[in-house]
């Protein structure tokens, strides 16, 4: 056994901490679908983000979340043969086509993050209002370490 099995170190823990969490999202996934509309994870990830920002187009979701292009086609497509996204032609370039949310799209993401703020705020209910910041603002600022090591 090396020294460093036996005391980790912060990063080890940090990197353990987030296998565990890789690992523990897609029950969160799996326990959070709700509403009339199954989401798989991909859809849920490009729904949140087109409800958060409004229309994109399919290039601009796929660097968002460092994807290869033909990957989000493929995922967009799944949204719009479920009903919940439809492609738009982009006022600023009459060539491209945004991505947007349909009526029905908006409800099932609606729901699901309902559905998914609820479960945390069971999960959390323990957790001072300080804690719940602090939390929030260390994932931030987690999130933007990678997207700046990412680029």
């Amino acid at each position: 056994m090396t020294t460093e099995d036996q005391a980790p170190s912060t990063q080890r823990v940090i990197e353990q901490q987030l296998l565990t969490l890789y690992r523990r999202t897609n029950s969160v996934h799996v326990e959070t679908s709700h509403g009339d509309t199954e989401l798989d994870r991909s859809t849920y990830g490009i729904l949140c983000l087109l409800d958060d920002t409004g229309p994109m187009r399919l290039g601009a979701i796929a660097a968002t979340y460092h994807l290869n292009p033909s990957t989000v086609t493929r995922q967009a497509q799944a949204a719009v043969r479920l009903g919940l996204a439809e492609k738009r032609p982009d006022p600023d370039d009459g060539r491209a086509a945004l991505l947007a949310l349909t009526p029905e799209g908006e409800t099932a993401i609606r729901q699901a993050r309902e559905h998914r703020r609820a479960m945390l705020e069971q999960m959390m209910a323990d957790w001072s209002a300080d804690e719940r910041d602090e939390l929030a603002r260390s994932l931030q600022r987690f999130n933007a370490a990678v997207d700046r090591w990412v680029e």
